[in-house]
């Protein structure tokens, strides 16, 4: 058995949120605090929250992490 991590980001739209509800309804859990911050490039408010999940087999670098 294997975790996985992903960070997911996204400027602070509804977007960020499906991002986060697509993930937990693929059994994805959330992991720590949400994050949020001011991107001074882009000038625009970002939302960051990692998520884990437990899986079957090994752990392989080349896995889609979005397609567990």
């Amino acid at each position: 058995m294997a975790q996985l991590y992903r960070f997911l980001s996204d400027d602070d739209t509804s977007a960020f949120c499906h991002k986060v509800s697509e993930a937990l309804s693929k059994g994805w859990q959330l992991y720590g605090s949400p994050t949020y911050a001011f991107d001074a490039k882009s000038e625009v408010m970002r939302c960051g929250q990692a998520v884990v999940k437990d899986i079957a087999g090994d752990y392989h670098p080349d896995m889609k992490l979005g397609q567990q």
